[in-house]
Protein backbone atom coordinates (compact mmCIF):
# COMPACT_ATOMS: atom_id res chain seq x y z
CA UNK A 1 0.00 0.00 0.00
CA UNK A 2 2.77 2.54 1.11
CA UNK A 3 4.38 2.13 -2.73
CA UNK A 4 0.90 2.28 -4.21
CA UNK A 5 0.97 5.55 -2.50
CA UNK A 6 4.35 6.42 -3.26
CA UNK A 7 3.74 5.92 -7.26
CA UNK A 8 0.32 8.22 -6.72
CA UNK A 9 2.21 10.81 -5.35
CA UNK A 10 4.94 10.26 -7.84
CA UNK A 11 2.27 10.50 -11.12
CA UNK A 12 0.42 13.67 -9.19
CA UNK A 13 3.66 15.28 -9.35
CA UNK A 14 4.32 14.40 -12.86
CA UNK A 15 1.35 15.82 -13.49
CA UNK A 16 1.40 18.98 -11.53
CA UNK A 17 5.15 19.42 -13.55
CA UNK A 18 3.34 18.79 -16.69
CA UNK A 19 0.55 21.49 -16.29
CA UNK A 20 3.24 24.15 -14.70
CA UNK A 21 5.41 22.90 -18.19
CA UNK A 22 2.46 23.81 -20.51
CA UNK A 23 1.70 26.70 -18.37
CA UNK A 24 4.89 28.33 -19.02
CA UNK A 25 5.60 27.38 -22.75
CA UNK A 26 5.50 29.71 -25.18
CA UNK A 27 2.12 29.99 -27.08
CA UNK A 28 3.15 29.46 -31.22
CA UNK A 29 -0.73 30.49 -32.02
CA UNK A 30 -1.07 33.21 -34.76
CA UNK A 31 -1.06 36.36 -32.80
CA UNK A 32 -3.53 37.79 -34.86
CA UNK A 33 -6.31 35.10 -34.23
CA UNK A 34 -6.13 35.59 -30.70
CA UNK A 35 -6.24 39.46 -30.83
CA UNK A 36 -9.56 39.35 -33.29
CA UNK A 37 -10.70 36.31 -30.90
CA UNK A 38 -10.67 38.67 -28.10
CA UNK A 39 -11.58 42.12 -29.59
CA UNK A 40 -14.56 39.94 -30.53
CA UNK A 41 -15.63 39.30 -26.50
CA UNK A 42 -14.58 42.87 -25.60
CA UNK A 43 -17.10 44.12 -28.71
CA UNK A 44 -19.73 41.46 -27.79
CA UNK A 45 -19.90 42.60 -24.09
CA UNK A 46 -21.58 40.29 -21.10
CA UNK A 47 -22.11 37.24 -21.87
CA UNK A 48 -25.73 36.49 -20.58
CA UNK A 49 -28.65 37.00 -23.34
CA UNK A 50 -30.22 40.17 -23.82
CA UNK A 51 -34.04 40.89 -22.53
CA UNK A 52 -35.65 43.60 -24.23
CA UNK A 53 -38.29 44.57 -21.10
CA UNK A 54 -37.11 47.54 -20.18
CA UNK A 55 -36.39 48.60 -23.64
CA UNK A 56 -39.93 47.86 -24.55
CA UNK A 57 -41.27 50.56 -21.31
CA UNK A 58 -39.44 52.98 -22.92
CA UNK A 59 -40.34 52.48 -26.10
CA UNK A 60 -44.06 52.49 -25.25
CA UNK A 61 -44.05 55.20 -23.19
CA UNK A 62 -42.14 57.46 -25.56
CA UNK A 63 -44.47 56.69 -28.19
CA UNK A 64 -47.40 57.51 -25.80
CA UNK A 65 -45.89 60.80 -25.38
CA UNK A 66 -45.72 60.97 -29.57
CA UNK A 67 -49.36 60.47 -29.79
CA UNK A 68 -49.88 62.87 -26.95
CA UNK A 69 -48.41 65.58 -29.28
CA UNK A 70 -49.92 64.35 -32.36
CA UNK A 71 -53.53 64.05 -31.27
CA UNK A 72 -53.99 67.17 -28.88
CA UNK A 73 -52.72 69.23 -32.33
CA UNK A 74 -55.90 67.52 -33.91
CA UNK A 75 -58.17 67.95 -31.34
CA UNK A 76 -57.76 71.58 -31.57
CA UNK A 77 -56.40 71.99 -35.22
CA UNK A 78 -58.77 69.34 -37.22
CA UNK A 79 -62.01 71.35 -37.74
CA UNK A 80 -60.20 74.92 -39.15
CA UNK A 81 -57.91 72.45 -41.04
CA UNK A 82 -60.38 69.49 -42.46
CA UNK A 83 -63.61 69.94 -41.40
CA UNK A 84 -66.74 70.91 -42.97
CA UNK A 85 -65.85 74.57 -43.01
CA UNK A 86 -62.12 73.87 -43.38
CA UNK A 87 -59.75 75.34 -45.48
CA UNK A 88 -59.08 71.35 -47.00
CA UNK A 89 -62.49 69.83 -46.10
CA UNK A 90 -62.44 66.11 -45.43
CA UNK A 91 -66.28 65.84 -46.57
CA UNK A 92 -65.92 67.24 -50.06
CA UNK A 93 -62.16 65.22 -50.25
CA UNK A 94 -64.28 61.55 -49.91
CA UNK A 95 -66.89 62.65 -52.49
CA UNK A 96 -64.28 63.52 -55.20
CA UNK A 97 -62.13 59.86 -54.25
CA UNK A 98 -65.18 57.82 -54.23
CA UNK A 99 -66.15 59.98 -57.53
CA UNK A 100 -62.75 59.18 -59.09
CA UNK A 101 -62.01 55.77 -57.49
CA UNK A 102 -65.56 54.28 -57.13
CA UNK A 103 -65.60 50.73 -55.50
CA UNK A 104 -61.63 51.01 -54.75
CA UNK A 105 -62.16 53.72 -53.32
CA UNK A 106 -62.06 52.62 -49.07
CA UNK A 107 -58.88 50.41 -49.66
CA UNK A 108 -57.33 53.36 -51.32
CA UNK A 109 -57.98 55.60 -49.00
CA UNK A 110 -58.18 53.44 -45.86
CA UNK A 111 -59.84 55.46 -43.06
CA UNK A 112 -62.71 55.18 -40.38
CA UNK A 113 -64.25 58.56 -42.18
CA UNK A 114 -66.17 56.61 -44.68
CA UNK A 115 -68.85 55.56 -41.84
CA UNK A 116 -68.82 59.63 -40.81
CA UNK A 117 -67.09 62.31 -41.86
CA UNK A 118 -68.78 64.94 -39.93
CA UNK A 119 -67.41 67.04 -37.57
CA UNK A 120 -68.60 65.55 -34.21
CA UNK A 121 -66.61 62.47 -35.86
CA UNK A 122 -63.69 64.22 -36.72
CA UNK A 123 -63.41 65.68 -33.28
CA UNK A 124 -63.97 62.32 -31.69
CA UNK A 125 -61.74 60.36 -33.09
CA UNK A 126 -59.02 63.00 -32.24
CA UNK A 127 -60.39 62.69 -28.89
CA UNK A 128 -60.24 59.58 -28.33
CA UNK A 129 -56.71 59.44 -29.77
CA UNK A 130 -55.39 61.75 -27.38
CA UNK A 131 -57.16 59.89 -24.57
CA UNK A 132 -55.36 56.39 -25.72
CA UNK A 133 -52.12 58.16 -26.25
CA UNK A 134 -51.88 59.67 -22.57
CA UNK A 135 -52.82 55.88 -21.32
CA UNK A 136 -49.94 54.28 -22.80
CA UNK A 137 -48.01 57.06 -21.52
CA UNK A 138 -49.02 56.72 -18.17
CA UNK A 139 -48.63 52.93 -18.63
CA UNK A 140 -50.98 50.81 -20.49
CA UNK A 141 -49.41 48.40 -22.59
CA UNK A 142 -51.60 46.34 -24.35
CA UNK A 143 -51.70 45.80 -28.38
CA UNK A 144 -55.35 45.96 -28.12
CA UNK A 145 -54.43 49.70 -27.61
CA UNK A 146 -51.55 50.15 -30.05
CA UNK A 147 -54.07 48.48 -32.31
CA UNK A 148 -56.68 51.57 -32.28
CA UNK A 149 -53.75 54.05 -32.17
CA UNK A 150 -52.98 52.40 -35.65
CA UNK A 151 -56.35 52.33 -36.75
CA UNK A 152 -56.91 56.06 -36.12
CA UNK A 153 -54.41 57.67 -37.19
CA UNK A 154 -54.58 56.01 -40.44
CA UNK A 155 -57.47 57.26 -40.13
CA UNK A 156 -56.89 60.85 -39.71
CA UNK A 157 -53.96 60.20 -42.25
CA UNK A 158 -56.67 59.23 -44.96
CA UNK A 159 -58.60 62.58 -45.11
CA UNK A 160 -55.85 65.03 -43.77
CA UNK A 161 -54.26 65.89 -47.19
CA UNK A 162 -51.62 68.71 -47.67
CA UNK A 163 -52.37 69.42 -43.80
CA UNK A 164 -51.04 65.28 -42.85
CA UNK A 165 -48.91 64.76 -45.74
CA UNK A 166 -45.45 64.65 -44.18
CA UNK A 167 -42.97 61.81 -43.71
CA UNK A 168 -43.28 61.81 -39.60
CA UNK A 169 -47.32 60.29 -40.33
CA UNK A 170 -46.22 57.28 -42.50
CA UNK A 171 -43.08 56.77 -39.59
CA UNK A 172 -45.38 57.00 -37.04
CA UNK A 173 -47.89 53.90 -38.34
CA UNK A 174 -45.35 51.96 -39.25
CA UNK A 175 -43.36 52.25 -35.42
CA UNK A 176 -46.79 51.56 -33.84
CA UNK A 177 -46.95 48.17 -35.90
CA UNK A 178 -43.79 47.52 -34.94
CA UNK A 179 -44.36 48.18 -31.40
CA UNK A 180 -47.56 45.81 -31.48
CA UNK A 181 -45.05 42.77 -31.46
CA UNK A 182 -43.48 43.82 -28.15
CA UNK A 183 -46.57 44.21 -26.22
CA UNK A 184 -49.06 41.27 -24.41
CA UNK A 185 -52.21 40.80 -26.16
CA UNK A 186 -53.90 39.38 -23.50
CA UNK A 187 -52.76 42.09 -20.39
CA UNK A 188 -51.81 46.10 -20.22
CA UNK A 189 -48.68 45.93 -17.56
CA UNK A 190 -46.33 48.14 -18.41
CA UNK A 191 -43.15 45.65 -17.59
CA UNK A 192 -45.16 42.28 -18.01
CA UNK A 193 -42.85 39.64 -17.29
CA UNK A 194 -42.66 38.17 -20.58
CA UNK A 195 -39.86 40.02 -22.76
CA UNK A 196 -41.00 40.88 -26.29
CA UNK A 197 -39.71 38.43 -28.96
CA UNK A 198 -36.15 38.69 -30.40
CA UNK A 199 -37.63 39.48 -34.15
CA UNK A 200 -39.72 42.26 -33.24
CA UNK A 201 -36.81 43.62 -31.82
CA UNK A 202 -34.19 43.72 -34.74
CA UNK A 203 -37.37 44.91 -36.98
CA UNK A 204 -37.27 48.30 -34.80
CA UNK A 205 -33.75 47.93 -35.95
CA UNK A 206 -34.27 47.04 -39.31
CA UNK A 207 -36.69 50.59 -39.22
CA UNK A 208 -33.58 53.01 -37.75
CA UNK A 209 -30.80 51.55 -40.27
CA UNK A 210 -33.78 52.50 -42.75
CA UNK A 211 -34.71 55.92 -41.59
CA UNK A 212 -31.36 57.55 -41.09
CA UNK A 213 -29.60 55.64 -43.93
CA UNK A 214 -32.44 57.56 -45.98
CA UNK A 215 -32.15 60.73 -44.68
CA UNK A 216 -28.26 60.53 -44.53
CA UNK A 217 -28.29 59.21 -48.28
CA UNK A 218 -30.95 61.93 -49.60
CA UNK A 219 -28.38 64.42 -48.41
CA UNK A 220 -25.42 63.51 -50.37
CA UNK A 221 -27.53 63.03 -53.39
CA UNK A 222 -29.86 66.55 -53.43
CA UNK A 223 -27.37 69.37 -52.41
CA UNK A 224 -23.67 70.24 -52.71
CA UNK A 225 -23.61 71.91 -49.61
CA UNK A 226 -23.71 68.55 -47.93
CA UNK A 227 -20.50 67.72 -49.60
CA UNK A 228 -18.67 71.00 -49.22
CA UNK A 229 -20.00 71.22 -45.53
CA UNK A 230 -21.53 74.58 -45.64
CA UNK A 231 -25.43 73.45 -45.28
CA UNK A 232 -25.43 74.50 -41.93
CA UNK A 233 -24.38 77.63 -42.57
CA UNK A 234 -28.04 78.49 -43.19
CA UNK A 235 -30.29 75.63 -42.15
CA UNK A 236 -30.71 76.94 -38.74
CA UNK A 237 -32.43 80.40 -40.49
CA UNK A 238 -34.22 78.84 -42.89
CA UNK A 239 -35.96 75.68 -41.51
CA UNK A 240 -39.55 75.28 -41.31
CA UNK A 241 -39.86 76.44 -37.70
CA UNK A 242 -37.20 77.56 -35.86
CA UNK A 243 -37.02 78.15 -32.15
CA UNK A 244 -34.96 80.20 -29.95
CA UNK A 245 -32.12 77.69 -29.86
CA UNK A 246 -31.76 77.97 -33.67
CA UNK A 247 -30.90 81.59 -33.33
CA UNK A 248 -27.91 80.66 -30.98
CA UNK A 249 -26.73 77.45 -33.53
CA UNK A 250 -27.06 80.12 -36.38
CA UNK A 251 -24.64 82.18 -34.61
CA UNK A 252 -21.87 79.29 -33.86
CA UNK A 253 -18.79 79.80 -35.37
CA UNK A 254 -18.33 77.94 -39.00
CA UNK A 255 -15.97 75.42 -37.88
CA UNK A 256 -18.93 74.11 -35.82
CA UNK A 257 -21.30 73.99 -38.67
CA UNK A 258 -18.85 72.10 -40.41
CA UNK A 259 -18.56 69.70 -37.76
CA UNK A 260 -22.28 69.59 -37.68
CA UNK A 261 -22.32 67.74 -40.98
CA UNK A 262 -19.87 65.55 -40.48
CA UNK A 263 -21.23 64.87 -37.46
CA UNK A 264 -24.97 64.44 -39.87
CA UNK A 265 -22.86 62.08 -41.96
CA UNK A 266 -21.30 59.73 -39.27
CA UNK A 267 -25.41 59.40 -37.85
CA UNK A 268 -26.99 59.01 -40.91
CA UNK A 269 -24.51 57.24 -43.18
CA UNK A 270 -21.97 55.31 -41.33
CA UNK A 271 -23.12 54.29 -37.76
CA UNK A 272 -26.99 53.16 -39.09
CA UNK A 273 -25.35 50.06 -40.33
CA UNK A 274 -24.14 49.20 -36.70
CA UNK A 275 -27.56 48.79 -35.56
CA UNK A 276 -27.18 44.96 -36.15
CA UNK A 277 -23.42 44.70 -34.77
CA UNK A 278 -22.02 43.21 -31.68
CA UNK A 279 -23.70 44.66 -28.38
CA UNK A 280 -20.98 47.26 -27.60
CA UNK A 281 -21.07 48.44 -31.17
CA UNK A 282 -25.11 48.60 -30.91
CA UNK A 283 -24.27 50.54 -27.63
CA UNK A 284 -21.94 53.16 -29.25
CA UNK A 285 -24.20 53.03 -32.06
CA UNK A 286 -27.42 53.48 -30.58
CA UNK A 287 -26.54 56.51 -28.03
CA UNK A 288 -25.01 58.52 -31.14
CA UNK A 289 -28.04 58.21 -33.00
CA UNK A 290 -29.89 59.33 -29.89
CA UNK A 291 -27.70 62.38 -29.24
CA UNK A 292 -27.80 63.33 -33.00
CA UNK A 293 -31.90 63.44 -32.75
CA UNK A 294 -31.57 64.85 -29.41
CA UNK A 295 -29.31 67.68 -31.18
CA UNK A 296 -32.24 68.39 -33.90
CA UNK A 297 -34.19 68.76 -31.18
CA UNK A 298 -32.26 71.42 -29.68
CA UNK A 299 -32.17 73.09 -32.77
CA UNK A 300 -35.37 73.51 -34.20
CA UNK A 301 -39.55 72.58 -33.96
CA UNK A 302 -39.14 69.70 -36.30
CA UNK A 303 -42.84 68.71 -34.98
CA UNK A 304 -42.55 64.88 -33.52
CA UNK A 305 -40.14 63.79 -35.81
CA UNK A 306 -37.27 63.78 -34.25
CA UNK A 307 -38.68 62.07 -30.70
CA UNK A 308 -40.80 59.82 -33.19
CA UNK A 309 -37.12 58.45 -34.66
CA UNK A 310 -35.64 57.86 -31.18
CA UNK A 311 -37.95 54.74 -30.67
CA UNK A 312 -36.71 52.74 -33.41
CA UNK A 313 -33.05 53.69 -31.92
CA UNK A 314 -33.59 52.65 -28.29
CA UNK A 315 -33.33 49.09 -29.94
CA UNK A 316 -30.10 49.20 -30.21
CA UNK A 317 -30.23 48.74 -26.42
CA UNK A 318 -30.78 46.28 -23.73
CA UNK A 319 -31.74 45.87 -20.27
CA UNK A 320 -28.38 45.08 -19.52
CA UNK A 321 -27.10 48.40 -20.55
CA UNK A 322 -30.59 50.32 -19.37
CA UNK A 323 -30.66 48.70 -16.28
CA UNK A 324 -27.50 50.67 -15.15
CA UNK A 325 -29.53 53.98 -15.70
CA UNK A 326 -31.99 52.72 -13.29
CA UNK A 327 -31.17 53.72 -9.47
CA UNK A 328 -30.76 50.33 -7.47
CA UNK A 329 -33.38 51.19 -4.98
CA UNK A 330 -36.47 51.26 -8.07
CA UNK A 331 -34.90 48.35 -10.50
CA UNK A 332 -37.14 45.61 -8.77
CA UNK A 333 -39.89 48.41 -9.48
CA UNK A 334 -38.95 48.98 -12.84
CA UNK A 335 -37.26 45.94 -13.83
CA UNK A 336 -38.85 43.25 -11.66
CA UNK A 337 -37.21 40.84 -10.03
CA UNK A 338 -38.29 37.69 -11.89
CA UNK A 339 -36.28 36.32 -14.94
CA UNK A 340 -37.54 37.26 -18.30
CA UNK A 341 -40.09 34.63 -19.62
CA UNK A 342 -39.97 34.24 -23.46
CA UNK A 343 -43.21 35.87 -25.15
CA UNK A 344 -45.97 33.90 -26.03
CA UNK A 345 -46.18 31.55 -29.27
CA UNK A 346 -48.78 33.12 -30.45
CA UNK A 347 -47.09 36.42 -30.53
CA UNK A 348 -43.90 35.20 -31.88
CA UNK A 349 -45.81 33.68 -34.87
CA UNK A 350 -46.68 36.81 -35.66
CA UNK A 351 -43.76 38.29 -35.38
CA UNK A 352 -42.42 36.19 -38.20
CA UNK A 353 -45.43 37.16 -40.21
CA UNK A 354 -44.90 40.44 -39.90
CA UNK A 355 -41.53 40.11 -40.41
CA UNK A 356 -42.21 37.97 -44.04
CA UNK A 357 -44.24 40.97 -44.89
CA UNK A 358 -41.51 43.65 -43.64
CA UNK A 359 -39.11 41.70 -46.20
CA UNK A 360 -41.17 41.57 -48.80
CA UNK A 361 -42.18 45.15 -49.08
CA UNK A 362 -38.36 45.90 -47.74
CA UNK A 363 -37.72 45.16 -52.12
CA UNK A 364 -38.92 48.40 -52.76
CA UNK A 365 -37.82 50.22 -49.99
CA UNK A 366 -33.89 48.77 -50.72
CA UNK A 367 -34.13 50.03 -53.99
CA UNK A 368 -35.54 53.10 -53.80
CA UNK A 369 -32.00 53.49 -51.44
CA UNK A 370 -30.05 52.36 -54.25
CA UNK A 371 -31.29 53.96 -56.83
CA UNK A 372 -29.71 57.46 -58.18
CA UNK A 373 -33.20 59.19 -58.31
CA UNK A 374 -34.02 58.59 -54.63
CA UNK A 375 -37.49 59.46 -53.69
CA UNK A 376 -36.98 61.29 -49.87
CA UNK A 377 -40.95 60.28 -48.09
CA UNK A 378 -42.67 57.64 -49.75
CA UNK A 379 -45.48 54.56 -48.72
CA UNK A 380 -45.76 51.43 -51.20
CA UNK A 381 -49.26 50.39 -50.31
CA UNK A 382 -52.35 52.04 -48.54
CA UNK A 383 -51.72 51.32 -45.42
CA UNK A 384 -48.17 52.34 -45.39
CA UNK A 385 -46.98 49.14 -44.17
CA UNK A 386 -43.40 49.49 -45.46
CA UNK A 387 -41.91 53.59 -46.40
CA UNK A 388 -38.78 55.47 -47.40
CA UNK A 389 -37.94 57.94 -45.66
CA UNK A 390 -36.07 61.08 -45.76
CA UNK A 391 -35.13 65.06 -44.61
CA UNK A 392 -33.78 68.30 -45.97
CA UNK A 393 -32.53 66.79 -49.25
CA UNK A 394 -31.93 70.04 -50.39
CA UNK A 395 -31.40 73.29 -47.86
CA UNK A 396 -32.92 76.35 -48.74
CA UNK A 397 -30.51 79.41 -49.17
CA UNK A 398 -33.17 81.98 -47.88
CA UNK A 399 -36.49 82.62 -46.13
CA UNK A 400 -38.61 83.46 -47.63
CA UNK A 401 -42.11 84.26 -45.63
CA UNK A 402 -45.76 85.05 -46.85
CA UNK A 403 -47.32 87.63 -44.55
CA UNK A 404 -51.28 88.17 -44.68
CA UNK A 405 -52.37 91.53 -44.10
CA UNK A 406 -55.70 93.00 -44.17
CA UNK A 407 -56.82 96.61 -44.53
CA UNK A 408 -60.11 98.63 -43.78
CA UNK A 409 -60.19 100.08 -47.52
CA UNK A 410 -61.98 98.53 -50.08
CA UNK A 411 -60.03 100.36 -52.52
CA UNK A 412 -55.93 100.37 -51.59
CA UNK A 413 -53.88 102.40 -52.66
CA UNK A 414 -50.31 103.70 -52.38
CA UNK A 415 -50.61 104.93 -48.23
CA UNK A 416 -53.44 102.40 -47.13
CA UNK A 417 -52.56 101.22 -44.14
CA UNK A 418 -52.35 97.38 -43.43
CA UNK A 419 -52.52 95.36 -40.72
CA UNK A 420 -51.04 91.70 -40.22
CA UNK A 421 -52.00 88.41 -39.72
CA UNK A 422 -50.01 86.45 -36.81
CA UNK A 423 -49.67 82.84 -36.65
CA UNK A 424 -48.56 80.47 -33.65
CA UNK A 425 -44.97 80.55 -34.43
CA UNK A 426 -44.33 80.86 -37.93
CA UNK A 427 -41.70 84.41 -38.15
CA UNK A 428 -43.84 87.14 -38.72
CA UNK A 429 -42.83 90.13 -36.35
CA UNK A 430 -39.37 91.09 -36.16
CA UNK A 431 -39.30 91.57 -32.07
CA UNK A 432 -41.71 88.11 -31.59
CA UNK A 433 -39.47 85.64 -29.70
CA UNK A 434 -39.56 82.34 -31.72
CA UNK A 435 -41.64 79.83 -29.90
CA UNK A 436 -40.49 76.51 -28.13
CA UNK A 437 -42.95 74.17 -29.41
CA UNK A 438 -41.39 70.68 -29.95
CA UNK A 439 -42.76 67.83 -30.15
CA UNK A 440 -46.15 69.48 -30.82
CA UNK A 441 -47.45 70.53 -34.80
CA UNK A 442 -48.94 73.82 -35.65
CA UNK A 443 -49.70 72.61 -39.31
CA UNK A 444 -50.72 75.65 -40.88
CA UNK A 445 -47.59 77.47 -40.07
CA UNK A 446 -45.64 74.61 -41.32
CA UNK A 447 -47.67 74.75 -44.58
CA UNK A 448 -47.21 78.61 -44.87
CA UNK A 449 -43.65 77.47 -44.63
CA UNK A 450 -44.30 75.32 -48.17
CA UNK A 451 -45.82 77.47 -49.83
CA UNK A 452 -43.43 80.06 -49.61
CA UNK A 453 -40.95 77.93 -51.62
CA UNK A 454 -43.57 77.06 -53.80
CA UNK A 455 -44.23 80.39 -54.45
CA UNK A 456 -40.39 81.74 -54.51
CA UNK A 457 -40.45 82.62 -57.76
CA UNK A 458 -43.93 84.29 -57.86
CA UNK A 459 -45.50 81.59 -60.33
CA UNK A 460 -48.19 80.62 -58.05
CA UNK A 461 -49.33 78.50 -55.69
CA UNK A 462 -50.28 75.04 -57.33
CA UNK A 463 -50.44 72.82 -54.50
CA UNK A 464 -51.11 75.68 -51.80
CA UNK A 465 -54.11 76.55 -52.95
CA UNK A 466 -56.00 76.28 -49.49
CA UNK A 467 -54.23 79.71 -48.72
CA UNK A 468 -56.77 81.63 -51.07
CA UNK A 469 -59.39 80.16 -49.08
CA UNK A 470 -57.81 81.15 -45.78
CA UNK A 471 -57.65 84.68 -47.18
CA UNK A 472 -61.59 84.36 -48.45
CA UNK A 473 -62.31 83.15 -44.65
CA UNK A 474 -60.54 85.99 -43.36
CA UNK A 475 -62.41 88.67 -45.62
CA UNK A 476 -65.53 86.96 -44.31
CA UNK A 477 -64.90 86.81 -40.72
CA UNK A 478 -65.33 83.33 -40.75
CA UNK A 479 -64.38 82.41 -37.10
CA UNK A 480 -63.74 78.27 -38.21
CA UNK A 481 -60.14 79.75 -38.51
CA UNK A 482 -59.83 81.44 -35.29
CA UNK A 483 -57.72 78.66 -33.58
CA UNK A 484 -54.93 78.62 -36.82
CA UNK A 485 -54.11 82.38 -35.64
CA UNK A 486 -52.52 83.69 -32.94
CA UNK A 487 -53.16 87.59 -33.78
CA UNK A 488 -56.23 88.23 -35.14
CA UNK A 489 -55.46 92.25 -36.29
CA UNK A 490 -59.68 92.65 -36.68
CA UNK A 491 -60.65 90.72 -33.60
CA UNK A 492 -64.27 92.18 -32.02
CA UNK A 493 -64.72 94.03 -34.75
CA UNK A 494 -65.84 94.31 -38.71
CA UNK A 495 -63.88 91.97 -40.98
CA UNK A 496 -61.40 93.42 -43.17
CA UNK A 497 -62.73 95.03 -46.80
CA UNK A 498 -59.40 94.10 -48.66
CA UNK A 499 -56.91 91.21 -48.10
CA UNK A 500 -53.45 90.84 -49.77
CA UNK A 501 -50.47 88.35 -49.09
CA UNK A 502 -47.27 89.96 -49.36
CA UNK A 503 -43.12 88.58 -48.80
CA UNK A 504 -40.43 89.08 -47.06
CA UNK A 505 -37.29 87.94 -46.80
CA UNK A 506 -35.85 86.75 -43.42
CA UNK A 507 -32.27 86.84 -41.26
CA UNK A 508 -31.61 86.18 -38.18
CA UNK A 509 -30.53 89.13 -36.34
CA UNK A 510 -27.44 89.55 -35.21
CA UNK A 511 -25.88 89.59 -31.38
CA UNK A 512 -26.65 92.56 -29.37
CA UNK A 513 -28.94 94.25 -31.54
CA UNK A 514 -30.03 98.01 -30.78
CA UNK A 515 -33.77 97.34 -31.60
CA UNK A 516 -33.71 93.80 -29.79
CA UNK A 517 -35.10 92.15 -32.34
CA UNK A 518 -35.20 88.67 -33.38
CA UNK A 519 -35.62 88.88 -37.33
CA UNK A 520 -34.48 91.54 -39.85
CA UNK A 521 -36.71 91.77 -42.53
CA UNK A 522 -36.81 93.19 -45.77
CA UNK A 523 -39.94 93.37 -48.11
CA UNK A 524 -39.62 91.24 -51.78
CA UNK A 525 -42.96 92.31 -53.11
CA UNK A 526 -46.86 91.27 -53.37
CA UNK A 527 -47.25 87.75 -53.74
CA UNK A 528 -51.58 88.14 -54.26
CA UNK A 529 -53.11 91.33 -55.09
CA UNK A 530 -55.60 92.47 -52.45
CA UNK A 531 -58.88 90.85 -52.88
CA UNK A 532 -62.12 91.85 -51.60
CA UNK A 533 -64.72 89.55 -50.27
CA UNK A 534 -66.72 90.03 -53.70
CA UNK A 535 -63.77 89.74 -56.19
CA UNK A 536 -65.45 87.79 -59.00
CA UNK A 537 -61.97 85.34 -59.82
CA UNK A 538 -62.16 85.15 -55.75
CA UNK A 539 -65.67 83.96 -56.09
CA UNK A 540 -65.03 81.64 -58.74
CA UNK A 541 -62.25 79.82 -57.69
CA UNK A 542 -64.31 79.02 -54.31
CA UNK A 543 -67.21 77.39 -56.41
CA UNK A 544 -64.66 75.54 -58.81
CA UNK A 545 -63.36 74.08 -55.52
CA UNK A 546 -66.63 73.35 -53.96
CA UNK A 547 -65.62 76.01 -50.83
CA UNK A 548 -68.46 78.45 -52.17
CA UNK A 549 -71.11 77.08 -49.15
Amino acid sequence: MAGADEAGESAEADGDAGANAAADAPDFRPRAPRLLAALGRALQGPGEPATYRLVRFAILRLLGLVYVATFAGAVIQILPLIGHDGLLPADLYLAEARDALGADAPWEVPTLFWLDVSDAALRGVSALGLVLGLALLLGVSSGPLLLALWLLQLSVLGVGQRFWAFGWETQLLETTLLAMLLVPWTGWRPLDRHGPPLVGVVLMRWLALRIMLGAGLIKLRGDPCWHDLSCLDVHFETQPNPHPGSWLFHHAPAWIHQAGVLFNHLAEVILPFFVFGPRRVRYVAGVILVAFQLTLIASGNLSFLNWLTIIPCLACFDDQLLRRLVPARWRGRFVGPEAAAPASRPLRIAAWILAAIVAWRSVDVVANLLSPSQSMNRSYDPLHLVNTYGAFGRITRERLELVIEGSDAREPGPTTAWRAYELPCKPGDPNRRPCLITPYHLRLDWLMWFAALEAGDYGGLAREEWLLHLVAKLLEGDPSVAPLLAVDPFAGGPPPKSVRIVAYRYHFAEPGDPAGAWWVREPVGVLVRPLRADDPELRAFLGAHGWER
